[in-house]
């Protein structure tokens, strides 16, 4: 069981940090809202990756951990596994409030502006922030997978 919680919580580790890094690819090559048919494309494409990869993996990563935190006794008294389950808790919300949410919202937002129902110059407001967001999630990742392979443990320097 222990196993196929970490492989679980891997799996969602990767899904999560493969997810956050396709969409900064897509930022990256996003057209401007002038462009608006291809502009509309590309964040259909992006609500899709954050709605279809990006959440699961997310929650992948926050249930398997808490499972793994609740059956291995080894856990609950690691510091660096508390470290990781705070951090996670606050990539969690985060992932919703600054990356799930704009993202559909965005891509709702142009195909609405494709069909003339709003005006395309609404468009591209969240792109900076989406942006600053998606490199500060992936450098927390970064560090909670660093933590879960390096397992730092406390140890006192002889007195």
């Amino acid at each position: 069981m222990r196993r196929f919680i970490k492989f679980m919580h891997t799996m969602g580790a990767i899904g999560f940090m493969g997810a956050m890094a396709c969409l900064l690819v897509l930022l990256s090559f996003t057209p401007a809202p002038a462009s608006l048919s291809e502009y509309a494309l590309m964040r259909a494409a992006m609500g899709g990756i954050a709605t279809w990869i990006f959440l699961p993996s997310l929650g992948l990563i926050l249930v398997a951990g808490l499972l793994a935190m609740g059956i291995n006794s080894a856990y609950q008294s690691a510091w660096w596994a508390w470290a990781k389950l705070a951090s996670g808790m606050l990539v969690f919300e985060w992932g919703f409030a600054a990356v799930q949410g704009p993202m559909q919202q965005e891509a709702e937002l142009s195909a609405r502006a494709l069909a003339h129902e709003v005006d395309p110059a609404t468009l591209a407001a969240s792109l900076g922030a989406e942006w600053s967001s998606l490199w500060v999630m992936l450098a927390v990742a970064t560090a909670n997978v660093i933590l879960g392979v390096w397992r730092p443990r406390l140890t006192r320097l002889p007195d």
